[in-house]
């Protein structure tokens, strides 16, 4: 399995049988075998499971059985997930544990023909990731880290183990990863992909599982997969999703896109890499305008969306453990969504898409990223740019733009409830008009 096949093309040539199962698997295991040992992507690597399932998948080619969208494309999911025999950190109470049974985004993955090769890594510290292990390392600069925390689905993919992987978003966490090693992350429309626990019937507040691609592509047939309701997941939308497809291909022409170096608070918490991470963005976005969208500078700001979001995602963790927070933290809380809501309704009103730069800076060092978290508000300045969009449940869309210092930057797009496709014809287009970019 060639490192620049994505997930589409393998199942295509699959199904043609240009290639077998049990071909791209062992291709993918060899692979993680050869690097993981330095990248440390993985937790779990279920080799015999995933060896199994790929001999089921070829004789179902052979028979000429039904194959499914990802019928032998061999896939990572972040240790968030459930999948059978892997572990499983619970984000809740922070155990780990061998999964017993597939959550619902592993089973719609194997579902539709998938071969799960494994869990990676998440967390953002040392002792997260495991002091004796070590963090994942960035295929774009081994000294570099992938970021938080989503780190090890995005190293997976970076290397080339797997053409894509499943990750978790709760402040950016596959965005801010895909940004830096230069992939596609999609934090979708809260409620489109289910989520369910064997440990609490408390929902998810902010995070939302979602691809993480090198592609446009690949991710549309990652949601086609993942989406739809599930009655085990209390905030599971029941309405049939979009058609994630529907916009590849479309070009830019008509689009009304509002830009903003910053519509929320990341100036203020700005370093030294702002200037020319920002105007690598910026010059990226003319190439929207070039493919014939409109491309409006807007002044309005949204301010404290991170500080809520990080008040939100606390109280949702102090539920699971059955204490609650204060009566003013919660009205509060509430009231500053509120007006994150009213701001990208009046937005969205006047505009399709916004576009904004992921984060203003790219990977640190490992040396830097330790530090940087010894600042009890460097969150804060970590997910400035991409917050607002798990307080919301709006999505947004990150895809590689340029490099700075020789590592990857990343623009972000915004839109309302259910306009993935949108944004990933969006994203499709840069994609293109960058040819090369982020791969």
């Amino acid at each position: 399995m060639p490192r620049n096949v994505p997930a589409w093309k393998i199942a295509e040539q699959i199904a043609a049988g240009e290639v077998s199962p049990v071909e791209v698997t062992e291709a993918a295991l060899s692979r993680i075998a050869a690097l993981d040992g330095e990248v440390k992507a993985f937790r779990t690597v279920a080799a015999d499971a995933a060896r199994t399932a790929a001999r089921e998948a070829e004789a179902a080619v052979g028979e000429g059985r039904a194959l499914g969208p990802l019928h032998g494309v061999p896939l990572a999911l972040k240790e968030h997930i459930p999948v059978t025999g892997c572990n499983y950190w619970n984000s809740y109470d922070g155990s780990h544990s061998i999964a017993a049974r597939d959550g619902i985004e592993a089973e719609r993955l194997r579902a539709a023909g998938a071969i799960l090769v494994g869990t990676t890594v998440a967390g953002l510290t040392a002792r997260e990731f495991g002091a004796g292990r070590g963090q994942p390392e960035n295929p774009w600069d081994s000294a570099r880290v992938c970021g938080d925390s989503s780190s090890g689905c995005a190293a997976a993919v970076a290397a080339g183990m797997v053409p894509a992987a499943v990750a978790v978003d709760g402040l950016g966490s596959t965005r801010l990863p895909a940004a830096f090693c230069g992939l596609v992350g999609l934090n979708p429309t809260r409620g489109r992909i289910p989520w369910t626990s064997d440990w609490s019937i408390n929902p998810r507040l902010l995070s939302n599982a979602g691809p993480l691609t090198t592609n446009a592509r690949d991710a549309a047939l990652i949601m086609s997969v993942l989406a739809g309701p599930d009655g085990r997941d209390l905030m599971s939308r029941p309405d049939a999703p979009p058609d994630y497809f529907s916009g590849l291909g479309k070009g830019l022409a008509g689009l009304k896109l509002a830009w903003s170096d910053d519509p929320f608070e990341a100036s203020e918490r700005a370093g030294p890499q702002a200037g020319d991470v920002i105007a690598t963005v910026r010059n990226a976005a003319q190439v929207l305008a070039a493919g014939g969208a409109s491309l409006t500078t807007i002044a309005e700001r949204l301010k404290g969306a991170g500080k809520v979001a990080m008040t939100i995602l606390g109280a949702d963790r102090t539920m699971a453990t059955r204490t609650e927070p204060t009566s003013d933290a919660v009205i509060a809380a509430k009231a500053g969504r509120k007006r994150a809501m009213d701001w990208f309704n009046a937005l969205f009103a006047d505009y399709d898409v916004l576009v904004t730069p992921t984060i203003q800076y790219v990977a640190p060092t490992r040396e830097e990223w330790a530090q940087a978290w010894t600042d009890p508000g460097y969150m804060l300045t970590y997910v400035a740019h991409t917050a607002a969009s798990n307080l919301t449940g709006y999505p947004a869309l990150s895809v590689p733009c340029g490099l700075v210092n020789g590592m990857p930057v990343g623009m972000q797009f915004w839109g309302p409830p259910d306009s993935e496709p949108l944004l990933l014809q969006i994203a499709q287009a840069l994609l293109e008009a960058n040819e090369g970019v982020g791969k």
